[in-house]
């Protein structure tokens, strides 16, 4: 097990407070897919510029869908990553290319790699792990009140006893 971890709770609101454009690398245009929600939450309950990478994809909630990074207009504050674990490196890689501006590398639920975590902060990135940019935001502008608020964590776990 390794010692990393992911920024405090008032870290990352303050990462989430500081950004103005979100690039969702792995977005997709079926509504069934977390990252659809995802978008469809940033667009309509944020500030945020929010750019779509999708090779695969040409619209996404009536937006243009970008093929990489590279062809986004902009060089955007957060890259939030819907990707499979193996795409990961190749995703930082893409990030790393990208001129100076992109903050924090963000991997939504389920997507973990310390090795990855490592390379990217040794670059001058913020890394967030195994967290959705959705719960959070709403966890700090007040959409999910003070459901796991203190403990960091969210579930549909009923208590025993």
């Amino acid at each position: 097990m390794s010692d990393w971890e992911n920024p405090s709770a008032a870290r990352r609101q303050q990462m989430l407070q500081s950004t103005r454009t979100v690039a969702m690398v792995g977005a997709s245009p079926n509504p069934a897919r977390a990252s659809n929600f995802v978008a469809t939450y940033l667009l309509s309950s944020t500030d945020y510029d929010v750019y779509f990478v999708n090779p695969n994809a040409t619209k996404i909630l009536g937006r243009p869908v970008y093929a990489t990074l590279a062809d986004l207009p902009v060089v955007p504050d957060i890259v939030d990553v819907f990707r499979r674990q193996q795409d990961l490196p190749g995703v930082l890689d893409e990030v790393l290319a990208l001129p100076p501006g992109v903050k924090t590398l963000w991997l939504q639920f389920g997507l973990y790699d310390v090795d990855l975590a490592q390379r990217a902060e040794a670059a001058g990135l913020d890394v967030v792990m195994d967290r959705c940019l959705k719960v959070e935001h709403a966890r700090f502008h007040g959409g999910l009140h003070l459901a796991g608020f203190d403990t960091g964590v969210i579930s549909a776990r009923r208590r025993q006893g």
